[in-house]
């Protein structure tokens, strides 16, 4: 099949949930023989990029702003698929791209649509009004005008389902095996060392709950750093709480080695959002044999669940108890047991080949 991919920034994937997403499916959907041509923006991936192992890829311009970025390259795509691609199917990701399905219908209306539900972003606090409306507009577009509907989670099944009275296909995010590395470029950066430090991997937006994180460190007694990956609009505010504590390090965003460090060698994974559809840096941290510590959502609860260690979503002291249950030595054999178990089940469940087989499925 010839297999077109919309609504992500680019590949290779440099952090976040969709690029991760669409850069290890559409190697699995290559891998298996099937044509995959993905959109990428010149703000993100090598505008000089065309191929990336076996992926095709094409470049294209986005005004680069927070609220134009991904609809401006979104059109841009759409109108270079629609005069100048053929194509078995289009994948659109994501609810703002989703918006502009319509344009391939009217237009295309021979080539199957589908679309790829990863979150109710319009939650998130970096967006006003007009924006949170149109992402709104999105959902409902993607869900009504789309041949087949994707979601990522049980959660988000359930909301679709409910709200559009239709049926959709639950196929997860995954994650890889991973290769458990020594810390090499963290200790000379930062100065971490192996089980040092407790680690958190998100964009830093004010939905992730890392304030509630940050005021939790500060109150209990530990050795161990606090160390947050990412960026975002939220970081100044994220710093400001930190009040200066040098124990409390803002890495910025990382990938490849330096972020495979960081996952290889903390003591503890926290997991503290408010609302998720379902996290990758979450499935990643499982895939290094991580502990984790998740707020009680029912995205996050979903990944992990049964052998959950959790705290009551946005409550400082049950995550101040929970951290110091963490990081006494008498729960470790409790700790260890049930990391085992849920690490398991998610090599089990969330693996990619499996992932990109219930894709294919689909489009056929």
């Amino acid at each position: 099949m010839k297999i077109y991919i919309i609504g992500q920034k680019g590949i290779p994937a440099m952090g976040g949930g969709v690029e991760t997403h669409v850069h290890n499916l559409s190697l699995k959907l290559a891998e298996k023989g099937h044509d995959v041509f993905v959109y990428t923006r010149h703000s993100y991936s090598d505008k000089r990029l065309k191929k990336y192992q076996n992926i095709n890829l094409i470049p294209l311009p986005s005004i680069k702003t927070k609220n134009l970025d991904a609809i401006s390259h979104t059109i841009l795509a759409c109108f270079d698929f629609i005069f100048k691609r053929k194509a078995d199917v289009i994948h659109f990701h994501s609810i703002g791209p989703a918006s502009l399905i319509w344009l391939i219908k009217i237009f295309r209306p021979r080539v199957k649509v589908v679309f790829t539900f990863h979150s109710q972003c319009y939650f998130n606090a970096k967006w006003g009004k007009f924006a949170k409306n149109y992402l709104s507009l999105g959902e409902k577009i993607g869900c009504k005008m789309a041949d087949e509907v994707i979601v990522v989670s049980k959660n988000l099944k359930k909301y679709v389902e409910d709200k559009y009275k239709i049926k959709v296909k639950y196929i997860p995010n995954g994650v890889n095996e991973a290769k458990i590395i020594p810390a090499n470029i963290i200790k000379s950066n930062w100065g971490l060392e192996k089980d040092s430090y407790i680690l958190s991997v998100s964009r830093l937006v004010k939905n992730k709950g890392l304030e509630y994180l940050i005021e939790a460190y500060k109150n209990i007694n530990t050795d161990k750093k606090l160390v947050i990956v990412g960026d975002g609009p939220y970081i100044s505010k994220l710093i400001e709480l930190s009040s200066g504590n040098k124990n409390i390090i803002f890495t910025g965003k990382q990938f490849g080695d330096t972020l495979a460090e960081l996952y290889s060698n903390a003591n503890l994974f926290v997991q503290p959002s408010e609302a998720e559809g379902l996290s990758i840096s979450l499935l990643e941290s499982i895939s290094y044999k991580l502990p984790v510590l998740i707020s009680d959502i029912e995205a996050n609860l979903e990944v992990v669940g049964p052998d959950a260690f959790s705290f009551e979503n946005k409550n400082t002291s049950d995550l101040i108890e929970k951290l110091k249950l963490f990081l006494s030595e008498e729960n470790k054999e409790d700790i260890d047991k049930k990391r085992e178990k849920i690490y398991n089940n998610i090599m089990e469940y969330y693996n990619w080949d499996d992932i990109a087989s219930k894709n294919i499925e689909l489009y056929k």
